[in-house]
């Protein structure tokens, strides 16, 4: 906007006012007398050509009530009137007024008459007039003497400046934006009607106050500027600079005790002469606007704060956090024992849900009553029941920050999450009935809902009555909810217990993938005679807990043990449940003896078969062993007494031989496909083992990663399983640390160490029999003299029964020579050799059989039996338990 503009803003003279109006002197009979300047501007007429000429000659005798010149003149025509500029007659005269065209003017112009102005360069103009008479009367005056005045504008002009008046006007009293006007001394000079509402009171009532008086607890909320009135009005005027949006808070004398916030506007004002009087105020209240966006902030507050981990608990104590003190004094939230343990959410009566105490939060001072909790100054007039564990007698116990927490004893301890019943009649009892939340003056409840069920209640509390130290909340605190509020808490509510059902759901998961890992992998490994051993299990879903490798330990027969690992492909439940069904098929084909090669081309096998299994109940094809193909393993066999190891891998990684001297070796051992493609043998190689060697078997996951390829993870490995000194606890802690720094990797992780041991030549006896009756005699004295020899004379009569009775069948049946080896371990093991390869098949015997009796007398006897094929025939061998003082 231009200076010249500006200025013309600022002038609120009328057009129509004597001093910028176009004005003309009249005489009695019409004669200009008087031209001032406006008018020689506005027609163009000098004062020497419009004195003494008739007032018809600028303008029409009839006003035209608005119409433009060129339509009134054709109006005229056509009522056959006389034309206005031969018109003749004075405006403003009484024959004149008799024919004025009420009404047809717009209504702004109403008491003004419009008449058509002939300019000097043929231009006419449409103009508003006005008559002033001056006293006297015109009857007394000659001509030549002033009359009256007339005063003309453009009909543009005067309905631009009546615009601006109803501006003013709006302003002043129908505007909802409160306007003062403050003097250079800061009081209270003119005020609008919006103003007066907020004060309650007439202007004469409180003009001449000063800001600070009429608002004396507020404050500006604004950083950067002054927190008085005082202070912001004195900025103000001093620099001259406006203020914008400075956001106000306090109580208006209209409604004392509820905070408003003000959105507030000032500037200076100066006069014609740019002398500062005072300066004006500009207030909006956003207090409903303010509110929202509180709102608003704390909705995006409990999005970013509620539901960060997948913890019951930890959920629960978010909301609280997020809700106390901003939205309530007091919340507490109640959990269903369902929801903690994982179980699906409650349906039924209230009496069908137990409660649990998992969060309870105040703002410090702010103790309001917990119905489910008994007073702890009130008598005790009932000990809580099996369901309700009430405070000690110092009540609740408070936390460092001063909230206080609910408690009950448990125990010898404090329990975490103490139960909770509430009465009939109570606010929670009432939600729990209904379903639906529950408002009772300050105190709202709301159900924690999910997938039709109820996981729980949050109780949010205003305190209505006094707190713990007995002082009344404050006047500006709001003590109920509104509609806003109570749909922000159901909001609330709504998306914690969202939160609630998904960390319920991990609950469950996590539970049953525990369950399963606990299943599916050894969580002890028993002391072995043939071996000491150490592992390391790292899944990569740290979610679940399980993963698709595993290793086992299996004890054979013949003091052997079986050493196997393997990887799944993929991570997670499936793999794991894949797992376990490998882990499963592997320990049943390792208790028939098969050596590893052959054990492999039969888990190969059962892999490899195609999925004929009908679809499930669900409509979906149901999960085989078609998901195993890719898997890999690796299994051994090694025997302490021979200090032989077997071995065999189907493309797994080979294990790691340490040698007592510390020489690391990663042997060649021929690599088979992965399970489930076929198409190729498996090869076992056999190796020595001197006593105390190691072995480690270990999955990809171990020695393979991102920032490295698996060359370098192997020789890592090597360097660090070198050292003799450490302990295989040691070794596996190392391992870990160096290959899989914090204990996650992109894989699952499993690592098996294995110390391989010799039983002592004293613990060994074996014999050469030949294959004549006779050998069974000698068989019995032999197994005799070195149980006795031994100190097992207890064991004396059913060892002999059992070494006659596989002797004689070997004779019977199959060919010799026969071997007779007995072996004192945790158990002693009998084995009976021969060059046959039929297994004997244990039967009952009818009444009338002669025979077939003696294999079941043999398995009364002992704690098991079977069969090792060996490539020269077959082993039949049994374990007994040793006497309780001879085990070890």
């Amino acid at each position: 906007m231009s200076a010249a503009n500006t200025a013309e803003s600022a002038d609120f003279r009328g057009p129509l006012d004597i001093t910028r109006a176009a004005t003309v002197v009249l005489d009695a009979e019409s004669t200009v007398i008087g031209w001032s300047p406006a008018a020689a501007e506005l027609l163009g007429y000098g004062p020497a050509e419009a004195l003494g000429q008739p007032l018809s000659a600028f303008l029409s005798v009839h006003p035209v009530g608005g119409v433009p010149p060129a339509e009134a003149a054709e109006a005229a025509e056509a009522s056959g009137a006389p034309e206005l500029s031969g018109t003749t007659g004075v405006p403003g005269t009484a024959e004149a007024s008799g024919t004025t065209a009420a009404g047809i003017g717009p209504p702004s112009l109403v008491g003004n008459e419009i008449h058509v102005a002939h300019a000097r360069d043929g231009r006419e103009l449409l103009v508003a007039t006005a008559m002033c008479p001056l006293p006297g009367g015109a009857a007394n005056r000659a001509p030549g003497t002033p009359d009256r005045i007339l005063v003309a504008a453009e009909v543009g002009e005067l309905r631009h400046w009546e615009s601006r008046l109803a501006l003013l006007q709006g302003l002043a009293t129908q505007s909802p934006v409160g306007l003062a006007i403050y003097d250079t001394d800061l009081r209270l000079t003119w005020c609008n009607t919006a103003y007066e509402r907020e004060i309650g009171q007439p202007l004469a009532a409180f003009r001449g106050m000063r800001a600070d008086e009429l608002y004396s607890g507020g404050s500006f909320v604004s950083p950067g500027y002054p927190q008085t009135l005082d202070g912001v009005m004195h900025q103000v005027i001093d620099t001259g600079e406006p203020i914008l949006d400075l956001h106000f808070r306090g109580q208006p004398p209209s409604d004392p005790g509820r905070d408003h916030l003000w959105s507030c506007a000032y500037y200076r004002l100066e006069d014609a002469h740019g002398h500062v009087f005072g300066v004006c105020e500009d207030a909006f209240d956003i207090t409903d606007r303010y509110r929202v966006q509180e709102r608003l902030t704390l909705l995006v507050e409990a999005g970013r704060r509620i539901g960060t981990v997948l913890d019951v608990a930890t959920t629960a104590e978010e909301i609280a956090e997020v809700a106390v003190p901003d939205f309530a004094a007091t919340v507490r939230v109640d959990v269903t024992r369902a929801a903690m343990t994982g179980e699906s959410a409650a349906v039924g009566s209230p009496a069908d849900m137990s409660l649990l105490r998992v969060a309870d939060r105040s703002e410090p001072g702010a103790a309001t009553p917990d119905p489910a909790l008994p007073d702890p100054g009130a008598p005790d007039t009932a000990a809580p029941g099996p369901d309700l564990q009430g405070p000690g007698p110092e009540g609740p116990e408070a936390g460092p920050d001063g909230v206080p927490r609910a408690a009950s004893s448990c125990g010898d301890g404090r329990h975490p999450h103490p139960p909770v019943v509430y009465p009939p009649g109570s606010p929670q009892h009432r939600s729990l009935s209904s379903g639906g939340l529950v408002l009772d003056e300050g105190t709202l409840v709301v159900p924690l809902r999910a997938g039709g069920g109820i996981l729980g209640l949050v109780t949010f509390d205003r305190g209505v009555g006094p707190d713990a130290a007995g002082r009344t909340p404050a006047p500006d605190r709001a003590t109920t909810f509104d509609n806003g509020e109570v749909a922000l808490a159901d909001e609330l509510t709504a998306r914690t217990a969202v939160c609630i059902d998904n960390a319920r759901r991990y609950t469950r998961e996590r539970t049953a993938s525990l369950a399963l890992q606990r299943q599916l992998l050894p969580h002890h490994l028993p002391p072995r005679s043939a071996v000491r051993t150490a592992y390391r299990y790292l899944p990569a879903d740290d979610v679940t807990g399980v993963g698709g490798d595993w290793f086992d330990v299996i004890p054979l027969s013949g003091t052997r043990v079986g050493l196997v690992v393997g990887d799944v492909v993929g991570h997670g439940l499936q793999a794991a449940a894949t797992m376990g069904r490998l882990r499963t098929s592997v320990r049943a084909f390792a208790q028939l003896d098969m050596p590893p090669d052959e054990l492999l081309t039969r888990l190969d096998d059962l892999v490899g078969q195609p999925a004929e299994e009908p679809p499930d109940a669900h409509g979906g094809a149901a999960e085989t062993y078609d998901v195993t193909t890719g898997a890999t393993c690796l299994y051994a066999v090694y025997d302490p007494v021979s200090r032989r190891c077997v071995m065999a891998r189907a493309g797994h990684l080979p294990p790691a031989i340490v040698d007592p001297g510390g020489g690391v070796s990663f042997p060649d051992l021929p690599a088979g496909p992965p399970l489930g493609l076929g198409g190729l043998p498996f090869e076992s190689m056999e190796f020595e083992l001197p006593v105390g060697s190691l072995l480690a078997l270990f999955t990809d996951g171990l020695v393979e990663a991102r920032d490295h390829d698996i060359s370098h993870g192997i020789d890592t490995l090597g360097r660090v399983l070198a050292d003799r000194s450490a302990s295989l606890e040691e070794l596996c802690d190392r391992a870990v640390s160096e290959l899989v720094p914090g204990g996650t990797s992109a894989d699952d992780t499993a690592l098996l160490l294995v110390r391989t041991r010799e039983l002592d030549a004293e613990r060994v006896a074996d014999w050469e029999l030949s294959a004549e009756p006779v050998s069974v005699g000698r068989a019995r004295e032999l197994a005799t003299g070195q149980l006795e020899a031994w100190g097992l004379e207890e064991l004396v009569f059913a060892t002999q029964l059992v070494v006659s009775e596989l002797v004689t069948n070997a004779v019977r049946y199959a060919g010799g020579p026969l071997g007779l080896r007995i072996i004192r371990d945790r158990t002693l093991v009998c084995e009976v050799a021969d060059t046959g390869h039929t297994s004997p098949h244990l039967r009952h015997s009818a009444e009338d059989d002669e025979g077939g009796r003696g294999l079941f007398i043999v398995a009364q006897l002992v704690q098991r039996w079977g069969t090792r094929y060996t490539p020269t025939g077959k082993t039949i061998w049994t374990e007994q338990a040793l006497p309780s003082a001879d085990e070890g």
